[in-house]
Formats: structure tokens, sequence, C-alpha cells
């Protein structure tokens, strides 16, 4: 297994245009290359923000036609690149849209797709309520996919409240977990770097959690800060709240071993039964 992984993680605020987030991911890509890179990491929502299937305007596709993801093969390939595509929406078979990533490799195939499992329905208190599943249907597969830097697991923002999905991924030997997210800004600064580094902590595992950031064009807003967290649980990067951006840094997958030798807790789980009294 390789030990060091050289990451480009982005920032992105993307917008309701595909041609538009499809020329901010060029950007990002010849970036990552120019610094010889090994990955590139793009938020949630990278190809497109607020797809609405009842919107004309907007033309949405199958995973093999989407133009987002189709550049994201082209520039794998073009430039010997890993890259995780974030997510964009796809049309599902139900009629709704899926919440769909892809994982390319140097040569730009496909390593493993990944369908948002967790859908955001949610009541924030003083707030309208947000109901992913009226548009979106979720995933029922996770997914881990073995790669020169060990195996990596899949998921996309909501999913990140789910310790279940990441303790999978552990126990199945998983070195690196992706969260792409959009987070909105009072559960980004109530929640979002707690959980993070918990779901890190708990696994002894790299979390890459690429985000969106700042206004859309819909006037929702997004926390941005992206982070990557080391598997003892420290904030090995964060791009901040306001701008779009990437940072280039290299992950030693070492860590892995050596926070699971220190806590082991993959090893001293037990099996238990509830009583109820």
């Amino acid at each position: 297994m390789k030990q060091v992984l050289k990451l480009c993680i982005g920032q992105m605020n993307s917008s309701n245009s595909r041609s538009q987030n499809i020329d901010t991911l060029i950007e990002i890509a010849a970036e990552a290359a120019r610094q010889n890179c090994d990955l590139l990491a793009l938020p949630e929502a990278a190809g497109m923000m607020n797809a609405n299937l009842n919107n004309p305007k907007q033309q949405l596709f199958s995973a093999e036609q989407d133009p987002f993801i189709r550049k994201c093969e082209e520039l794998a390939q073009r430039y010997k690149l890993w890259l995780h595509t974030g997510s964009t929406p796809i049309l599902g078979l139900t009629g709704k849209l899926l919440n769909h990533s892809d994982l390319f490799d140097k040569e730009g195939v496909v390593r493993c797709s990944y369908d948002k499992i967790h859908l955001f329905d949610v009541q924030l208190q003083g707030q309208k309520s947000i109901v992913e599943s009226d548009r979106y249907s979720h995933g029922s597969k996770a997914v881990l996919v073995d790669t020169p830097w060990g195996a990596w697991g899949q998921s996309i923002c909501y999913d990140l409240r789910f310790p279940q999905l990441y303790r999978l991924y552990a126990q199945a030997g998983a070195t690196v977990v992706f969260v792409p997210s959009a987070f909105t800004m009072k559960t980004g600064r109530d929640h979002w770097e707690t959980l993070l580094r918990a779901r890190a902590i708990e696994n002894g595992l790299w979390i890459i959690a690429a985000a969106q950031v700042g206004t859309h064009e819909n006037s929702r807003q997004s926390w941005g800060h992206s982070l990557v967290i080391n598997p003892w649980g420290e904030v090995c990067c964060d791009l901040g709240g306001t701008e779009p951006g990437l940072q280039i840094l290299e992950l030693d997958m070492a860590q892995v071993a050596v926070a699971r030798a220190q806590i082991p807790s993959l090893v001293n789980e037990q099996s238990y039964s509830l009583q109820h009294c």
C-alpha cells in the first residue's frame, strides 16, 4: 500500500449552471495536476446546485450522459489524476433525482459510484422545513473501493449523522471516507466540525470533506469550511467559510494503523443485547 496520498481538496460555490461549474472544475483540476496531486476531491452538488426537475432550463441526465461527470472522466484521464466528483444530481429510475458521486482513477475509469443513502428531511427551528426526499430518491448501498492507498468509503453530507455507516467502513478496513457536503449555515456552525472529528476519532481513519461555500443563486447559503481530519481527529486543513478555493496536502496513510493501535476500539468492540427494564 502506498503510504502518502497527495490531495487537492476543492471548495466551490456551485451555481445552477452546469457549464459554469464545469469551468470551475477545469481550473481546479489543472491546478491539482500542476501540483502533482494524486487525488482531487470535490464537494456535494459540484455539478449543479438546486437541481429542479420542474425547471425546463435545467437539463438533467443519467450518470452515463451527464456532462459534468463526463468532464471529470476526461480530466482524470488527461491529468492521470484520481478524481472524486463530490456529487451531482442525476436522473433516477423512479422519476426523481439521485444525489450521485463517482470516483475515477488516473486512467479515467469509474472505480465506484455511490448514491446518497440518507436524505435531508429536517425541520430546523424557526426555518422552513427542508424535504430533500421531495426531489430525490435515496441510495441503498454503502460502497467501499480498493485503491493503492487502501480502501476508501463513500458518503455524502447528511450521511455524516449516521455513525453506523462509518463504522461499517472501518470494520471493512477503510483508510479514508469521503464526506462531500453542502451544510446549511446553522447546522454547519453547530455540528459540522464536531461530527467530522467524531467520525475520524471513532474509526481511526482519514476524513476528506470538501464543501460548498457562500451564497448561491437562490439565496441558499452554505457553511463552507472544507476539512481534512486525520485518524486522531486533528484538523489538517480548513478552507474557511467565505470563499471558494483549494488546498494541497499530503495524507500519511500510516497514521491509520498508529491511531487504531493506540485506541483499538475496532478490536475491543463487543456484541450485546438491549434489556429494557
